[in-house]
């Protein structure tokens, strides 16, 4: 049966700040709805914790290593095939609606521009084509500037570029021609009062001036129900791509949702006074003891209990306004008789620290609560059977397969992930017992001499991490220590241990190296 697909991601959320995955404070009754109505992974966890890279492994079924977007500022190539040009190709209609993050957003020069002992010359010429279409400075540029389509497979793109109430792209655009008394009202100087907030001093949060009617979040549920709509009109098969960009940091939850939580209510995560720190974790905590902990990027660093509170109840904020915004496009569904043949996914990019472990943000420790996302799967063919949960362990990179098989479309050549449709029918299905995930970094810090490069082998009773360049790593039996807070890396009683995940890591890595294009075959 052809079934439509109306996938809902948003950026940076912790799988345990939904209800369905054990938050106590009912934040989030749509997004609950859609897990108690049907399938829900416990275990899903990243092929990286880095949006632009895992945003890719999303679309591609693929390793960062193998499609070359290793971190952000690389960005994917036009020459690759994505889950949304096979759909395409069987008929479906494609949008993309909101944050893409598949190119870069800023016109920084490449990192070797800036340092004269790098090459200059690269290993391999780009594929052709337009690499500056998400960058702000383009549309800045040109006010009737469009995309060109199909963009990784998508025929329609309504674009917000950036987080909070300054996203630019379309939402911009449609903000200066619709409500021109708001469009120059975004963004932090133009906020309303916060007194009490660290995290405004910080930049890392305002109080938008912005309606909530008019907030980028809501403009994307917009855009996406304008879809659906057309989608009826036009009685097409269709993949609908709604990626909210919050609740990522800077955090602008507008008009009731600012305060709707408050700091003070919220409960510090268990990890916070409990662990023995590894040294890079070790050496953030000493930067902000010495005063010298850097809060105003993009990075992580180690935060105050203030700052940590703040972060949640604001994230919070931002998450509920989401979850109503998707409320309204799963009443246009069903009002438009859509959700009979509709799955609808759920899931983030990655996840974010939020105070696990004294830090804020993301960045190279791989804690489940950055590597774990949510991921909630509603099928109109297994309504009967909702509710369900897998302990599973599911990488970013299954996704795209589980798509092609529920579409009946035939997976391409170089594509890693695994259907996990079987498990979502209520199948037996042969299970990971390990996952890969890579992350190489674009910053100099934690203590390092060198930009991270990390692996991480995931099993169901340990988390192995190594690093390049350093003699030491991590190792948490995940099931008697949950808050991975005892690192046995250097425990004698573990050595074995130890050493058995080393080789399956090494499996890993070479298990996911490139197999595309197939060689000419042999005479």
């Amino acid at each position: 049966m052809t079934c439509n697909f109306l996938f809902f991601i948003v950026d940076q959320l912790c799988a345990t700040h939904l209800g369905c995955y054990g938050n106590s404070i009912e934040a989030t009754p749509v997004i609950d709805g859609l897990a108690a109505g049907g399938w829900r992974a416990q275990e899903c966890h990243v092929a990286t914790p880095i949006c632009m890279p895992n945003r890719a492994s999303l679309l591609t079924g693929r390793m960062p290593s193998v499609h070359g977007v290793r971190h952000n500022g690389i960005p994917l190539s036009l020459g690759a095939v994505t889950i949304a040009d096979l759909l395409r190709e069987a008929g479906y209609a494609t949008s993309l609606i909101g944050k893409s993050h598949l190119q870069n957003m800023t016109a920084k020069p490449p990192l070797h521009a800036q340092d004269a002992h790098r090459p200059k010359r690269e290993a391999q010429r780009p594929y052709p084509g337009n690499y500056q279409q998400e960058c702000q400075k383009t549309w800045e540029a040109s006010p009737s500037f469009e995309m060109e389509l199909p963009f990784y497979g998508f025929d329609h793109v309504q674009l917000a570029i950036g987080h909070g109430d300054a996203s630019d792209g379309h939402y911009r655009r449609w903000l200066q021609a619709e409500h021109p008394e708001f469009a120059d009202k975004v963004g932090k100087q133009h906020s309303l009062p916060a007194p009490g907030y660290e995290l405004v001093k910080h930049g890392q949060a305002w109080r938008s001036a912005i309606p909530q009617e008019l907030h980028p979040t809501a403009w994307i549920a917009d855009q996406t129900i304008a879809q659906l709509r057309e989608a009826q009109r036009r009685q097409r098969p269709f993949f609908l791509y709604s990626s909210f960009a919050d609740p990522h940091h800077p955090y602008t939850p507008p008009g009731r949702y600012w305060d709707l939580y408050r700091p003070e209510d919220m409960a510090l995560p268990s990890s916070f006074h409990a662990d023995t720190p590894p040294p890079h974790l070790a050496w953030l905590r000493a930067q902000r003891d010495a005063g010298r902990a850097v809060k105003n990027t993009m990075a992580c660093y180690a935060a105050t209990e203030r700052e940590v509170r703040e972060a949640m109840a604001l994230g919070l904020g931002s998450l509920s306004f989401i979850d109503a915004q998707i409320g309204r496009v799963l009443a246009v569904l069903r009002e438009l008789g859509l959700d009979k043949d509709t799955v609808v996914v759920f899931t983030s990019d990655h996840g974010e620290f939020a105070g696990d472990h004294q830090l804020l943000f993301k960045g190279s420790l791989h804690y489940q609560s950055l590597t774990r996302t949510p991921f909630i799967w509603r099928d109109p063919q297994w309504a009967a059977h909702g509710g369900r949960t897998d302990r599973s362990l599911l990488s970013t990179i299954d996704i795209a397969p589980t798509l092609l098989e529920r579409a009946g479309i035939e997976r391409f050549n170089g594509m890693q992930g695994r259907s996990f449709l079987p498990a979502i029918c209520g199948e037996a299905q042969r299970q990971r017992d390990a996952l890969l995930i890579e992350e190489e970094g674009q910053r100099t810090y934690f203590g390092f001499d060198q930009p991270v490069r990390m692996r991480t082998l995931l099993t169901h009773r340990h988390r192995l991490s190594v690093y390049d360049g350093v003699s030491w790593g991590e190792l948490y039996d995940r099931l008697e220590d949950p808050d991975e807070a005892r690192n046995l890396w250097d425990e004698p009683s573990y050595r074995t241990v130890r050493e058995a995940l080393r080789a399956r890591l090494s499996s890993e890595m070479l298990a996911h190296t490139e197999t595309s294009p197939a060689a000419t075959a042999l005479a």
